[in-house]
């Protein structure tokens, strides 16, 4: 079998041993459930209920308020005990609307669509706004956007990341073994809505199961095709994942669609076929709970707003105190400071990782060995654009196309002098656009 790959990345261990066989289970929530308003990259949504109000699951409590948006929707019943600002995973705060859970589940009325080979591309894309699907992989871009491209823009593929090339994180893997034939039509909407388009289902090689069982699910489909990817870091980065399933390149400040491509995770097109299938807005994720902290790593199927310690301690709790837990995975998620914090959209993973593991090495001076250039998957200088980031030579930093990085954290994986190069590069980013903001 020949597997694809794209140019450069690294090979960190992967970690998944932990729960990669653990079946997905349920987990019912506690009282109190957050659901913040910014689940999402774009506006906020803005909040439609107040303090005192009873919702229902499924019920709308937070509508996009932009193009780049999404809406939120209620996990539970039950009667809003507050709407208040709250901490994020993200470091920052959001105004969330916190619920008292009655037990009852009840849920308002969510009328069955008709069949999607019946609908337009346009009712496709207004059932999946109106669920509220975002990018479930980690970015939690808006899904009706990605689905509406420019009309000069021609889509000819479709490509599902099954990759999921992040150390230690099985959710989506489980999915393709569990819920392969919702994986499967969600799919197959999208190319209803791209008639001259075929899908391709990446795959990294580490996951020989979840290959053969999509293989085994899409064998009588013409246009759908499995694609078994090298293990490798970021396989699953959407421009890295482009390349190796078509051998295209995304240039510089362009998108997938500029080269006829969009791009779409496991788990947010099984959001689609719920969504246009089912008529049920996204209410609930899979989130893998794991590290060598954690008492009994697992995959566990949770409603939004519930909080990462509810998770943590259906687990067990710790066999250790870990000194750095990370929500999503060791290179691209971030560190958090409580679990006191909801699990929303995005939140792919727990990672509680033990003094053994969270070792924070010292910073010496760079070596000018090259291996951060022979790593980075987008072909920059990482420790050129980290020094003029230090330095404050923004635009500089822009010039030598900083802005292309996309945060894989492959260069400060390999650095031999243990340059925090990752985290000063996400700083002069965030520094670029601030500025951009002000003007």
């Amino acid at each position: 079998m020949e597997l694809l790959t794209f140019k450069r990345g690294v090979h960190p261990p992967h970690g998944k041993y932990l729960t990669e066989n653990k079946a997905i289970e349920d987990l019912s929530p506690n009282q109190l459930l957050v659901f913040p308003m910014a689940q999402h990259i774009g506006a906020p949504a803005e909040c439609l209920v107040k303090k005192g109000d009873r919702v229902l699951v499924g019920q709308k409590i937070g509508q996009a308020s932009g193009f780049i948006s999404a809406n939120i929707h209620s996990s539970v019943s039950g009667t809003v005990k507050d709407v208040k600002p709250v901490l994020t995973a993200g470091g920052t705060k959001s105004l969330a609307v916190i619920v008292e859970n009655d037990g009852q589940y009840e849920e308002i009325e969510m009328p069955k669509p008709k069949p999607y080979a019946e609908m337009s591309k346009e009712e496709i894309v207004a059932l999946v706004k109106e669920a509220g699907v975002v990018g479930m992989g980690g970015a939690t871009f808006p899904t009706n956007v990605k689905l509406a491209p420019p009309p000069d823009k021609k889509i000819d593929a479709i490509i599902l990341n099954g990759a999921e090339c992040e150390p230690y994180l099985t959710c989506d893997h489980r999915l393709m073994l569990e819920e392969t034939n919702m994986i499967v039509e969600g799919l197959q909407i999208i190319l209803h809505m791209f008639p001259d388009a075929k899908g391709y289902i990446g795959i990294e090689d580490n996951k020989k199961d979840a290959i053969q069982k999509l293989k085994e699910a899409t064998k009588d489909i013409s246009n759908i095709e499995v694609k078994a990817l090298k293990t490798k870091y970021p396989q699953g980065a959407e421009k890295q994942l482009i390349y190796s399933v078509m051998k295209r390149e995304v240039p510089s400040g362009k998108l997938p669609a500029d080269v006829g491509c969009i791009v779409q995770n496991v788990n947010t097109v099984r959001e689609v076929y719920n969504a246009v299938v089912n008529g049920r807005p996204t209410i609930s994720r899979v989130v893998t709970v794991t590290g060598e902290a954690v008492k009994e790593p697992k995959n566990l199927r949770v409603r939004l707003g519930m909080t990462f310690k509810e998770l943590v301690d259906a687990c067990g709790g710790f066999k250790e105190d870990p000194v750095k837990v990370i929500s999503g995975g060791p290179m691209m998620g971030m560190s958090i400071s409580t679990l006191d914090i909801p699990v929303v959209k995005g939140a792919s993973g727990i990672l509680c990782l033990t003094a053994k593991q969270a070792v924070l090495p010292e910073e010496s001076s760079c070596i000018r060995c090259g291996k951060c250039v022979e790593a980075c998957p987008m072909f920059l200088v990482p420790s050129a654009i980290d020094s003029l980031g230090r330095r404050k030579e923004f635009e500089e930093f822009e010039a030598q196309n900083g802005m292309d990085c996309i945060e894989c954290g492959s260069c400060t994986f390999v650095c031999p002098a243990k340059r925090h190069l990752i985290q000063s590069i996400r700083t002069s980013k965030k520094t670029v656009l601030a500025n951009k903001r002000k003007k």
